[in-house]
């Protein structure tokens, strides 16, 4: 993971030349050494205690790129060191650490963001420029479908909750993005599928409900050979106007009703609009980008965590839903 966010950090415009890295940390510093060989980060320290590197260097952002386990402590020491820290997702490993998070982020008057890169692709700010434009009417569904046949190897592969906990988060969040809506409670079935090479909870289906009857339903698998979606998945989205279809790439088809008469009314077609701003259109280049100009200019970054926990709340009630067989309610 810490390649792509050094690739970005070094080659994008948005970012080229706006942070220089001072240390590398790792539990093995060879491994932050032979990143460091890889990016010409000759002047970089390198060592494998976070809590020292950041005493020594004393510098102004902590990138947190671990895994999930080892985030809390992560972060509460960058935070107690004075960093700003922006992490990859998902924000915590449960609800009551990214409480904590949250509180530790405002005692210490530093930001805490997280990196949500797939809700700043070109995709997902058209749908939700197309939503907040009315075009297709007043929104009523939402519709999922991600199905890939990933092999990771390494720590997810052994990860509880695999789909929902490590990739879902993603399109949850970005559901809860292109609809403006607030979720309030889901009812989700989880399973590991015959011949899934993951030890646990590789397939989900979800329908959560938001604010304003809007429905969303997810179905996903990570285990799924043969027809692979797009890695943003492919989308349905109703309006009392018409519908938007996405294949989580390049394609869009939105039609609306054209006509009063018939049993199925006539449509038209209609042009998905442009993002609002193309700067929030390139992934982790983005975020890092809105993460510095918050720090800049004191406003809150778009992830930051106090929001990016709705989302984190998403993942939680529906592993609640599931471990329970009941419809769970959603509150942060």
């Amino acid at each position: 993971m810490s390649r792509g966010w050094l690739n970005a950090l070094a080659e994008h415009p948005l970012l080229k030349g706006r942070v220089r890295i001072v240390g590398l940390v790792d539990l093995d510093p060879a491994t932050a050494q032979a990143r460091a060989a890889e990016f010409g980060l000759l002047d970089a320290a390198i060592g494998a205690d976070l809590d020292e590197m950041l005493a020594r260097t004393k510098p102004d952002l902590l990138f947190d790129v671990v895994v999930p386990g080892a985030r809390a402590d992560v972060v509460a020491t960058g935070l107690r060191h004075g960093c700003h820290v922006l992490s990859e997702k998902p924000m915590a490993a449960s609800i009551e650490q990214g409480r904590a998070m949250i509180a530790q982020a405002a005692a210490a008057g530093r930001v805490h963001a997280i990196v949500q890169n797939r809700r700043f692709i070109a995709g997902v700010r058209r749908i939700r420029r197309l939503l907040e434009e009315g075009a297709l009417g007043r929104l009523t569904a939402l519709h999922c479908d991600f199905f890939v046949g990933a092999h990771f190897g390494g720590f997810r592969e052994d990860m509880d909750h695999v789909l929902l906990l490590d990739m879902a988060i993603h399109t949850l969040d970005a559901a809860r993005f292109m609809s403006g809506r607030a979720p309030r409670a889901v009812y989700c079935l989880e399973t590991n599928p015959a011949g899934s090479w993951y030890r646990h909870g590789a397939a989900a289906n979800a329908i959560f409900e938001f604010e304003d009857d809007i429905v969303f339903n997810y179905r996903g698998s990570w285990a799924a050979e043969g027809a692979n979606t797009s890695w943003e998945s492919a989308w349905r989205l109703v309006g009392t106007r018409g519908t938007l279809l996405w294949d989580g790439a390049d394609t869009f088809q939105a039609r609306i009703v054209a006509g009063d008469t018939g049993f199925f009314r006539d449509l038209e077609d209609i042009e998905v609009p442009a993002p609002a701003d193309a700067d929030q259109t390139h992934g982790h280049a983005s975020v890092i980008a809105d993460f510095l100009a918050a720090i800049e200019s004191g406003r809150p970054p778009e992830t930051a965590s106090n929001d990016n926990i709705k989302s984190l709340a998403m993942v939680f009630a529906a592993i609640e839903s599931a471990r329970t067989g009941r419809r769970v309610s959603i509150a942060v």
